[in-house]
């Protein structure tokens, strides 16, 4: 695909798609609930294939998860508390994927699972539950904090379906807090009783209640708009609706980043406007680490390098196992610009260049949504090329024709 801008500030007002992770929590929620109203759910890839999972798992023995983290972790953890007897399956680079943290705890709380290729990864065999006599002492479990927030999720939000409840201790390092906190807010919202002491999450065996609920926007998504407001000629500015300033998502520390590189946000009713604002000259070195927002990580990678505003990256382990190498993936496309994600050891990276400029390079996207709409932006620099431009149906599938409607150039490229 062809990207690029007829020039001049960027003017409108920009649909994004509901949050992801919060419907994919609310859908595992509801259907836990066994009932509730759920509105502004996104036609999202990910959102549209946990419906269709859930609604075919009571007749379905293959459920295939395709390359959706959320999907599979999320309905492991349900299948196995919901007595589901079948095979849960993926893509290839799922199957490369780790699951063996959430596996072993639903294990040890009594369920049936095994491996049918390689220990550790998906495709799994799922048997339903052991007998596990009830009782009134909660299921005791313990994982790491230091891995994907997907593992701890899913194990709290089936707490209520285990013998007991669920007593689950966090050890070493917590990352991606936001994510569990907006695990634990929507489960009170359907009538979880738990608490909370130190990093031991206490969830009662109170069973959840139907409940309605509205799907926010997606912030994720809301970054890639800060990120061309970014790059965009002085007095650009867009409108994104559905915005809450007391939101839910981790990904609204995009607000805060993107001050650094001159997005002015103002909270409306039923939004934010984004408004360019000229960057202090010799301001302060940035640092900014993402292990509570990892997906935001590729926007301002891209973002820092094509403003030539070096940046300390950190937390940006899980970014490995994505749906790619998200790291190498970084350093491979930005490259072609002149720019650079430097490795500096201890887990530090800094996002730079050298003379930048985009004049024509095609981007790959590795079978990466998120690649192709942090390098999107560039466009208002120059022409560009996303390769495989259908990956955004991931998370965002009117993302190029939101572009069109804003002003862009968009065409399929020969």
């Amino acid at each position: 695909m062809q990207l690029s801008w007829p020039g001049g500030p960027l003017h409108g007002i920009a649909q994004l798609p509901a949050s992801k992770s919060e419907a994919n929590r609310a859908l595992i929620l509801q259907a836990l609930a066994g009932g509730g109203t759920l509105r502004n759910l996104s036609d999202a890839n990910d959102t549209q294939l946990m419906r269709r999972l859930l609604s075919a798992a009571p007749s379905t023995a293959v459920l295939d998860a395709e390359d959706a983290g959320t999907v599979m972790r999320f309905l492991t953890a349900y299948l196995a508390v919901t007595d589901w007897h079948g095979r849960l399956i993926g893509t290839a680079r799922m199957q490369e994927r780790p699951i063996a943290v959430l596996v072993d705890a639903l294990r040890q709380a009594g369920a049936r699972i095994s491996y049918l290729n390689n220990e550790g990864f998906p495709p799994l065999e799922l048997a339903g539950f052991a007998d596990v006599p009830s009782r009134a002492e909660p299921t005791e479990l313990a994982v790491r904090g230091d891995i994907s927030s997907q593992y701890i999720s899913a194990l709290l939000m089936v707490g209520p379906r285990l013998p007991g409840g669920l007593r689950l201790q966090l050890t070493g390092h917590i990352g991606s807090r936001p994510y569990i906190n907006m695990t634990v807010a929507l489960m009170k919202l359907f009538g979880a009783d738990y608490s909370v002491e130190g990093d031991t999450f206490l969830v009662r065996s109170t069973p959840y209640q139907p409940t309605d609920y509205t799907v926010e926007s997606d912030w994720s998504a809301a970054s890639y708009w800060y990120s061309l407001v970014a790059l965009a000629p002085a007095g650009s500015e867009i409108t994104l609706p559905w915005l809450r300033q007391a939101s839910l998502q981790g990904d609204q520390a995009i607000v805060g980043m993107m001050a650094h590189f001159g997005v002015e946000t103002t909270f409306l009713p039923d939004g934010v406007h984004l408004r360019q604002q000229p960057v202090a000259a010799g301001a302060p070195a940035l640092a900014f680490d993402f292990t509570d927002c990892p997906d935001l990580a590729q926007t301002v990678a891209v973002v820092a390098a094509a403003r030539s505003i070096p940046v300390e990256m950190t937390g940006l382990e899980s970014l490995r196992i994505k749906e790619t190498d998200r790291i190498a993936a970084l350093q491979t496309e930005l490259a072609k610009f002149g720019g650079d994600l430097r490795d500096a050891g201890e887990g530090r990276f800094q996002a730079e260049s050298t003379g930048f400029k985009v004049n024509g390079q095609s981007v790959a996207t590795y079978h990466d949504h998120r690649m192709a709409m942090a390098f999107a932006p560039l466009a208002v620099l120059g022409t560009l090329f996303i390769e495989s431009p259908t990956v955004v149906k991931k998370s965002y599938p009117q993302f190029w024709k939101e572009l069109a409607k804003i002003g862009f150039t968009v065409t399929e490229a020969d």
